[in-house]
C-alpha cells in the first residue's frame, strides 16, 4: 500500500473514520476510531488523558457453498502522556500489510482443514445423515 503524504493517516479516511482500499485484489475495509464514548474530542474527566486511537482492517472472500475466508488485524494506538494521539501515516499501511498475512494464514488453515475431512460415502452431504440428499429426515424411518 503506498502512503498518501498528504493525508494525516496516510489514506483519506470519511468522517466517521472508514475507508476503503483495494490491496493485492482484495477490497479491504479500514476503521480509525477513538475509544472514547464521547463525540467531543476532549481529555478523560478524570484521568485527564486522551482516548487511545484503534487502526482496524478487515475483509472478507466468499468461496463456494457459502464459505467464507477473512482477513483483519488491529492496532492501538495510544497516547503519550496528555497529548492527543498524533496521527500515523505508517499504521494503516501496517494493519492493511498484517490483515493480507492474516488471510494467507486463514487459507492455509481451512486448505490443511479441508485437505483432512472426507465426506461420508453414504450421504452427499446434506447434512441430516440419511443418504437420500433432501435434507430432510427420511419419510420411511420409524421413530
Amino acid at each position: 500500500m503506498d502512503i498518501d503524504t498528504t493525508q494525516p493517516w496516510g489514506l483519506a479516511i470519511d468522517f466517521a473514520g472508514r475507508a476503503t482500499i483495494t490491496e493485492a485484489g482484495h477490497t479491504i475495509y479500514v476503521n480509525v476510531s477513538d475509544s472514547s464514548y464521547n463525540s467531543i474530542i476532549a481529555p478523560d474527566s478524570v484521568s485527564g488523558t486522551y482516548a487511545p486511537v484503534t487502526v482496524a482492517a478487515q475483509f472478507t472472500e466468499w468461496g463456494a457453498n457459502g464459505s467464507a475466508i477473512r482477513g483483519s488485524a488491529r492496532t492501538t494506538i495510544m497516547p503519550i502522556g496528555t497529548a492527543m494521539v498524533v496521527p500515523d501515516q505508517t499504521a494503516i499501511q501496517s494493519v492493511v500489510a498484517a490483515a493480507l498475512a492474516n488471510f494467507v494464514e486463514n487459507t492455509a488453515s481451512y486448505t490443511a482443514l479441508a485437505a483432512k475431512w472426507t465426506p461420508p460415502n453414504d450421504d452427499p452431504g446434506d447434512g441430516d445423515g440419511d443418504g437420500d440428499g433432501d435434507s430432510t429426515e427420511d419419510p420411511t424411518a420409524t421413530t
